[in-house]
């Protein structure tokens, strides 16, 4: 068993060394931490939305932001779309799982707000619905996928694809640069050096 522990450790250490080695989505995840702190100081906000571990994933990273990162300070404007239960399952019940997020981008979307979706696939339906709403709305979008981007990539301003097939894999190095993310956020929006 310990070797099989060691096994899976190497293979979340080989990602994030593809992540580090890749220039192009380096400088992906600096002009995103510009656009969203520029959303911030504009008066926008930012949502997330995914499912399953995406979905905590992506509560974890709106937390972040409405919360404190490393320093305390005031809350910044992000929310996890799922968060709402009843909503959430009285959309699913009454239309379609698959417009739980696309219903509620129409209705509080705004032009120049943050949409990060979050799905290792990139094909999550529901996601894909709310990033093809979001566009619709005027919003900017982030995705956080796997190697390929599926049919998040053509709709996506943004793309994190980690170069694996691996969900655990994938949502590990989410969790990594969503949190860099947020550091360099923090900092520049509060101009705090860490």
């Amino acid at each position: 068993m310990l070797a099989k522990i060691k096994d899976i450790v190497n293979a979340s250490v080989y990602v994030k060394q593809q992540v580090l080695a890749d220039e192009s989505l380096l400088k992906t995840v600096e002009a995103i931490t510009h656009i969203i702190t520029q959303a911030f100081r504009s008066g926008n906000k930012v949502l997330f939305c995914g499912n399953g571990g995406s979905a905590a994933d992506a509560q974890h990273l709106a937390a972040e932001f409405s919360g404190r990162f490393y320093i305390d300070r005031d809350a910044l404007p992000a929310e996890a779309l799922h968060a709402n239960t009843s909503y959430l399952t009285a959309v699913a019940n009454d239309y379609s799982y698959d417009v739980i997020y696309a219903r509620l981008i129409k209705g509080i979307g705004n032009k120049g707000d943050i949409l990060v979706g979050l799905s290792t696939s990139g094909n999550s339906k529901n996601v894909v619905l709310a990033f093809e709403q979001a566009k619709a709305n005027g919003m900017i979008t982030v995705g956080l996928t796997g190697a390929t981007g599926g049919n998040m990539k053509a709709i996506s301003d943004y793309l994190l694809n980690i170069p694996s097939a691996d969900t655990p894999r994938i949502q590990e190095a989410h969790m990594l640069l969503g949190h860099i993310i947020c550091q360099l956020v923090e900092e520049q929006y509060f101009a705090f050096k860490k």
